[in-house]
């Protein structure tokens, strides 16, 4: 499926669009835009793609996405309600990437609302009791105007910071080029992870960039980054296969061997070990109409 790059208007310069749509499904075909976004389904089922993951959703669904996350929601349509004009409503709050950019940078007052921004850039899915716990800010918003509606878009955003109820949705190293390392160490680690991955790694090449021990290398870096080496090296493969298998050019053979991996079994293995399908059935899933 092709990605589709979309082009979103603003009437009147304003800072926040507001859409509420009450349709037989969700029509808009894999895309991405230059606009963080909200999708807040209010009734429906279907499946939503953002990025490398693929899920379920249903009533309540509330997800925020970063500046050019690939995505699309995909609507069920029940034998019954084949006929039915109504199958899902959802609302979308749109923002421009440049929403309080020097604000959100400088001033600590918006420092929640930056670390939320910089976390949708993984797409953050709500837990539904969230979901009914921002309906009457998501209402604020959609019900008004002008600054009033730019005042309530900041108290939801504010209100998604401070919340908890959440979990990111594209895999960990969907965008591994953006991610902050505290360690100039271990930064230099992830700079050559991140360029040599498709090839071979061996351990004592990537130790000798830390500038440590093989052995001690592996403890230090099972601490800072939760997983170990071969891990994390296949997940940030996988996130590459994932993308290659929804460009669609190439065959799961091609796309193993392209990702880094040098045997189809294991390749197979690890996929459905990162993303729960196997690669077949991510791409099937994702073609399915």
């Amino acid at each position: 499926m092709k990605l589709m790059h979309e082009q979103i208007n603003f009437p009147g310069k304003s800072v926040v669009k507001v859409k509420v749509q009450e349709k037989q499904g969700f029509t808009y075909p894999w895309h991405f835009h230059s606009e963080y976004e909200i999708v807040y389904v209010l009734e429906g089922t279907g499946t939503r793609f953002v990025a490398d993951s693929i899920e379920e959703f249903t009533s309540g669904d509330f997800v925020l996405m970063a500046s050019n996350l690939p995505h699309f929601w995909k609507s069920d349509v029940p034998n019954e309600k084949r006929n039915s004009k109504k199958l899902v409503k959802y609302i979308v709050l749109q923002f421009l990437n440049d929403f309080f950019r020097e604000a959100i940078t400088d001033y600590p007052e918006f420092n929640m609302i930056k670390e939320l921004l910089n976390r949708s850039g993984r797409g953050i899915c709500f837990t539904k009791e969230f979901a009914d716990k921002a309906h009457k800010k998501v209402m604020k918003v959609v019900r008004s105007d002008g600054f009033d509606r730019l005042t309530y878009m900041l108290q939801l955003l504010q209100f998604m910071a401070k919340s908890k109820e959440y979990r990111l949705l594209a895999g960990r190293f969907y965008q591994v080029g953006k991610h902050n390392f505290t360690s100039d160490r271990l930064t230099k680690v992830m700079h050559y992870l991140n360029a040599n991955y498709l090839g071979k790694v061996e351990l004592k090449d990537v130790a000798a960039v830390a500038n440590m021990h093989p052995s001690a290398f592996c403890r230090y870096f099972k601490e800072n980054s939760g997983k170990s080496l071969s891990e994390f090296i296949s997940e940030i493969r996988i996130g590459y296969a994932c993308r290659l298998l929804l460009e669609g050019k190439m065959t799961v053979s091609q796309i193993c061997f392209e990702s880094g991996f040098n045997n189809l079994s294991n390749f197979n293995r690890a996929f459905k070990k990162n993303t729960g399908y196997t690669p077949t059935s991510y791409f099937e899933e994702f073609q399915r109409k």
